[in-house]
């Protein structure tokens, strides 16, 4: 049985997408959902976001941002923030979940920062630390069995 992972940023247009399409070809086994804390519901993936993508053969093209709902944090095993300010967020509205709620980039202390409306180089470099925190995770996630968070 898989592990239900939430990638979850501010907006779910830009990085949590970019995130939930790389960890999709990375850990094929797991249920992965992105959610942003103030997305526009139904809102598609950023262009930049997508042509990037499609750049290392991932496509988010039919991605389409969703807001975060009590649900997904009960449906999760564990929520991943691009950042510690969402992190702080998420645990203080949902404390009964505050242990299933990590930093993406928790490993090696990256806050992923929000390229949305800076250009392609931001989105770049975003993708470049959301790579780099997913590969110091990937061991430990791979290795997970389903709902071994809770």
């Amino acid at each position: 049985m898989a592990m239900n992972i939430l990638l979850l940023c501010t907006g779910n247009l830009c990085r949590s997408p970019m995130a939930e399409g790389l960890m999709r070809q990375l850990l094929p086994a797991h249920e992965l959902f992105s959610a942003g804390i103030c997305a526009p519901g139904g809102a598609p993936a950023d262009p930049i976001a997508v042509e990037l993508m499609r750049q290392f053969g991932i496509d988010i093209g039919e991605h389409r941002a969703r807001p975060l709902a009590s649900w997904m944090m009960h449906e999760a095993d564990l929520v991943l923030t691009m950042d510690g300010q969402q992190r702080r967020f998420v645990r203080q509205r949902y404390p009964a979940a505050a242990a299933r709620v990590e930093r993406l980039g928790e490993a090696g202390g990256i806050d992923i920062p929000d390229p949305y409306q800076r250009g392609p180089d931001a989105f770049r470099r975003s993708l470049q630390l959301i790579r780099q925190a997913i590969d110091r995770r990937l061991p430990e996630l791979a290795a997970q069995p389903a709902c071994a968070l809770n």
